[in-house]
Formats: structure tokens, C-alpha cells, sequence
């Protein structure tokens, strides 16, 4: 079982950007001290939900500080980027990381970072098949063209190209976070594991693995890929000598966050859009993931594992919002929850 953080670089009531961004850094690094195995980072633009607008930046200066966690992203936004730009800049870190870098990507939603980068709306409702397709052939091909839809261009040469120092290996894993059946089609048909958010519990994650491997199978993927794919799932984890304890800490502050944050978010077509409590949000996730006791996180952890088949987690530290508290949070992660993980 593979153990990670999931850094938001959140801004929490009170806290300027600075400080969210000095708190995701830390726990980062933190992390590989504590033995996590990864850190998965998230990408938002003009919200305080999070303060970083480029995972991918971020990421090349988590991978300068560190020796040998993964350090992901978790997930670069495509219709905000043009896929050659991501995947050079995705090349370039697997090289000099020495492999440890993991490329998540995702759709995001109908923001108005669509009409501030210039994409528009059909990048969203359309146009995520193509980018990630035109991704995927930059990261694994010598040469790439296009000639149809959003992006044409004559064949270029791939520099760097990202096979070639790592013997074996063919370049940046790269992930995809699913939402919907159609997104666990669409990856399970390029066999690209998943992402899996924080929202969602163990039986639906479950189901969605099932759809991955029948939709993976039935695109013609190979045993071993459909059977080994290295899904991620995504939770939250807050660890306290007393569950209620732990549950007190995040009821206190992630309401506050969730709906500073959220509420944050404006549609680039002035679409209706509705809003999760914050308060009952917070409650289901303290209810579907490691919230506890170590012991009562390990388990958790151990049961997910085995309802789902997934082996790798992305877990949510920074739920207190405090920095000295996620440093100590993401410490007894490794020394006692890892520990009972084997």
C-alpha cells in the first residue's frame, strides 16, 4: 500500500495566500521526512479553495526540495492548457526527478478560467478527449503532429523526449480523475489509472474500478494492464488520540474553508450551480475516511484497500489549517499509521 498527501494549498478564514502556500510547501516536505510515499498537489484558479493556479510549477519545486518522494499533480487542468506545453513541462521533470514525477489530469469544470486562458466553454464540454490523447502520443512518441480538431500543427521532434534517459522507462505515468462513468470510460479505453476525489465512498469507488476493468478489457488492453492499473484515492485524514477529537478538529475549521471557497467559484456561462454544506460536507468526509485513532486510520485505510482493490491514497492533511498541526498530523501519519499498513 502506497500512502501520499493531497496538498490544496487551502486558504483557510484569516489567511493570506502566503501562508496557505508556506503550510503546502512544509507538509510537503514533512511528508518525505514522515516516509509518505507521494504528494499529490491540487491546481485552482481565482478561489481560495487553493492558492496554487499551476501544479505543475509547483510540483518542479517540490521535486528541487526533496530527495525521494513522488511528488503529482493532482490534477493539471487540460482545457486551460495546451497539451504539448503540459507534456514538455511534464517530460522535463520526469528526466530530471529521475522518474519520480506523476502527471494527474483532469477536465476541472465550466469555470471562467476557461474565458480568462481563452479556451471557452467547448474546451470543457468537448474537447478533453482530444487534449489528452494529444497528450498521452507527446509523452510516448518521438515526433508528434496534428491535423484535426483544436490543435493543428506539422510533426515536430519531442524534446526532451522523455524515454530516453530512463532506461525502461517510457516516460511520466499519467492519471486521470474520473467523476462520471464516461471519464472512467475514456481512461479505462487508453489504460490510464484514476483518480478517484475525496467525495465519493468505498462502494462507488469500488463500482468504479469494476466499470474501468470491463470498459479496459473490452477496448483490448492487456491482462497484466487491466489487473495492475494503479488507481489513486483520494480522502482526507486527521489523526487524534480520540476519534472525536480528530472529527472536532476538521468541524472547526474546513466549514469555513469549503464555504469561503466554493462559494469563490464563478461559471463562465452564469450556469445555475448548486453548493455542498460545508458543515454536513465535513461530516461525510470525517465519516468515509481515516479520521481517528491511528489505529482506527489504519484500518480504515486497510478496509478501503481491500472493498476497492486500490492500493495507492492521496490523503487531505491540511484539514486543520494550521501549520504546526498538519506538520504534526502528516508525522503520525508515518510513524503510527504506516506502520500497521505493512
Amino acid at each position: 500500500m502506497h500512502v501520499g498527501s493531497f496538498v490544496l494549498a487551502a486558504q483557510f478564514p484569516g489567511q493570506g495566500h502566503g501562508e496557505a502556500l508556506h503550510r503546502a510547501v512544509r507538509s510537503a516536505e514533512v511528508a518525505e521526512e514522515a516516509g509518505l510515499d507521494s504528494v499529490w498537489l491540487a491546481e485552482h484558479h481565482f478561489v481560495p479553495y487553493g492558492t496554487c493556479p499551476s501544479a505543475v510549477t509547483l510540483a518542479a519545486y517540490l521535486l528541487g526540495r526533496t530527495s525521494r518522494i513522488r511528488v503529482g499533480t493532482a490534477v493539471s487542468v487540460l482545457p486551460t492548457a495546451h497539451p504539448v506545453a503540459l507534456g514538455e513541462q511534464a517530460a522535463l521533470l520526469h528526466l530530471t526527478s529521475g522518474g519520480r514525477f506523476s502527471l494527474g489530469v483532469g477536465r476541472g469544470g465550466p469555470w471562467v478560467d476557461l474565458e480568462v486562458f481563452g479556451s471557452g466553454l467547448d474546451a470543457y464540454e468537448k474537447g478533453f478527449p482530444e487534449s489528452l490523447d494529444l497528450l498521452v502520443r507527446w509523452l510516448r512518441a518521438p515526433a508528434v503532429a496534428s491535423d484535426s480538431g483544436r490543435f493543428r500543427f506539422r510533426e515536430v521532434p519531442v524534446v526532451p523526449r522523455p524515454s530516453e534517459a530512463l532506461s525502461g522507462v517510457p516516460g511520466p505515468e499519467v492519471v486521470v480523475a474520473c467523476t462520471s462513468p464516461a471519464s472512467v470510460r475514456l481512461a479505462a479505453e487508453r489504460g490510464l489509472p484514476m483518480l478517484l476525489g475525496m467525495h465519493v465512498g468505498d462502494e462507488e469507488k469500488a463500482e468504479m474500478v469494476a466499470l474501468w476493468r470491463q470498459c479496459a478489457r473490452g477496448a483490448g488492453r492487456p491482462a497484466d494492464e487491466v489487473y495492475g492499473a494503479a488507481h489513486v484515492s483520494a480522502g482526507v485524514c486527521q489523526i487524534a488520540d480520540r476519534r472525536t477529537d480528530a472529527v472536532e478538529t476538521l468541524v472547526k475549521a474546513m466549514p469555513g474553508w469549503l464555504k469561503h471557497g466554493l462559494e469563490a467559484h464563478v461559471t463562465v456561462d452564469g450556469r445555475t450551480r448548486s453548493m455542498r454544506d460545508p458543515l454536513a460536507y465535513t461530516e461525510l468526509l470525517c465519516g468515509l475516511h481515516p479520521v481517528g485513532t491511528p489505529r482506527l486510520c489504519a484500518d480504515r485505510l486497510a478496509a478501503t484497500s481491500e472493498r476497492t482493490g486500490i492500493t495507492r491514497f492521496a490523503l487531505l492533511v491540511e484539514g486543520s489549517g494550521d501549520l504546526a498541526a498538519t506538520e504534526e498530523n502528516v508525522r503520525r501519519l508515518g510513524a503510527e499509521v504506516l506502520p500497521h499498513l505493512g
